[in-house]
């Protein structure tokens, strides 16, 4: 039998289960309790199953969802790099909580909360960073429903807390800067000033990192991981990229040449393009690549805008976005279309090959000359040959 009964300043409601467990729980008012008695008896008469599955996430806590969401997902290749953190920001959040007392408001308050806190470089948190880990909570949330431990996912209250992002930064080098750069990181070995080494033990290897990158356009992880085995009849072949597309980058003479260098320096021994003297691969270039643009007195430069470079050059030598949109690996033409006002400088120029058409001044295989855009992939990458040596040629 169901009752509520009055306990000092609040009022109790007293039931059975489907189960036969006795369920007591206090409310400060007597409508609240009379209301939520009401409906929970109402749900067992018409649906006990539906009851208890309610019942369960009530009692559910954050702390089940995320060791079973760690099981699940540990396999990712993004797990130990960037979950594993965000899981650890959202243990500390709604460590002990049960799923069904986490509201929107939480949520809103928590995404918030995030925007005002500080990076380990202390800089404010970025609202790109703020989004990843919204939508890792999200996805947990998402997965708890499919799982049956909540009835209904608390992101879906209210209006999307996804912040806008500003990704469009397009920071690339000029061929003049790629000279300078280039010339503070071709030193073979870490020279001493003032009894301090300039360069890290990493330095060898920077020059071919950033010939490789803005000849190619490979990502950084991917330029880093690169293997001998990868690269055949004239090809880059990528396989574990971040699209989970596979795709293949033409080599260029710089890249060739590049390569051919890297070769001779290792022999036949190294599985990696880059690796040490010992033939392991090199994890990161982070410090010697910021201590080389330091010297050339480069601002603003990260290893990511080595492939806005490549991007950059080759739209205003000519290429096409969706030979362009193939090479980057961009799931979205969207992507791509974020260089495309590079080649209007050019096309400025080159448009001027079409006077006369109309006039009857030019003959038909000049106009159709002038008409000929370079559409192959192969053809247009080897425009970009020549930026990263000591000779600068012109653009255009």
């Amino acid at each position: 039998m169901a009752t509520i009964r009055k306990r000092g300043n609040t009022y109790q409601i007293d039931y059975f289960d489907p189960t036969g467990k006795r369920v007591r729980q206090s409310f400060k008012k007597r409508k609240d309790a009379e209301a939520e008695l009401g409906k929970r008896v109402s749900l067992i008469a018409e649906n006990p199953k539906r009851y208890l599955e309610i019942a369960r996430a009530t009692t559910t806590t954050f702390d089940e969802l995320l060791e079973k969401y760690k099981e699940n997902f540990k396999h990712q290749r993004s797990f130990d790099r960037s979950k594993t953190f965000m899981l650890d920001d959202l243990e500390k959040e709604f460590k002990g909580r049960s799923l069904s007392s986490i509201s929107y408001l939480d949520l809103e308050t928590y995404r918030n909360r995030l925007r005002e806190t500080f990076t380990r470089y202390r800089r404010l948190r970025a609202d790109a960073s703020v989004n990843r880990v919204m939508a890792c909570l999200r996805h947990m949330f998402s997965k708890a429903v499919e799982w049956g431990m909540i009835d209904r996912n608390p992101f879906e209250r209210g209006r999307s807390l996804q912040l806008r992002e500003n990704n469009r930064r397009l920071r690339y080098l000029t061929e003049e800067e790629i000279t300078r750069l280039l010339d503070e990181c071709a030193t073979a070995k870490p020279r001493r000033e003032k009894g301090r080494f300039i360069q890290g033990p990493q330095a060898v290897h920077l020059r071919d990192f950033v010939v490789i990158s803005i000849n190619s356009g490979m990502r950084k992880g991917e330029t880093l991981s690169l293997k001998w085995s990868q690269i055949r009849g004239g090809f880059i072949y990528l396989e574990e990229t971040k699209t989970d597309q596979a795709r293949q980058i033409p080599l260029n003479e710089d890249i060739k040449e590049c390569l051919k260098g890297i070769r001779n320096r290792q022999g036949l021994r190294c599985e990696h393009v880059l690796a040490d003297e010992k033939g392991r691969p090199i994890k990161d270039i982070k410090t010697a690549f910021a201590g080389a643009c330091r010297r050339a007195v480069i601002r603003d430069l990260r290893p990511h805008d080595l492939r806005h470079t490549f991007a950059s050059h080759y739209m205003m030598r000519g290429g096409s976005l969706a030979a362009l949109q193939k090479i980057l690996g961009h799931a979205d033409i969207k992507m791509t279309t974020r260089y495309a006002h590079l080649s209007k400088e050019f096309a400025r120029q080159e448009i001027q090959n079409l006077n006369g058409l109309t006039s009857g001044k030019v003959k038909k295989e000049e106009a159709a000359t002038a008409m000929t855009a370079p559409h192959v992939a192969k053809a247009t990458v080897t425009k970009v040959s020549q930026l990263t040596t000591s000779v600068t040629v012109p653009l255009g």
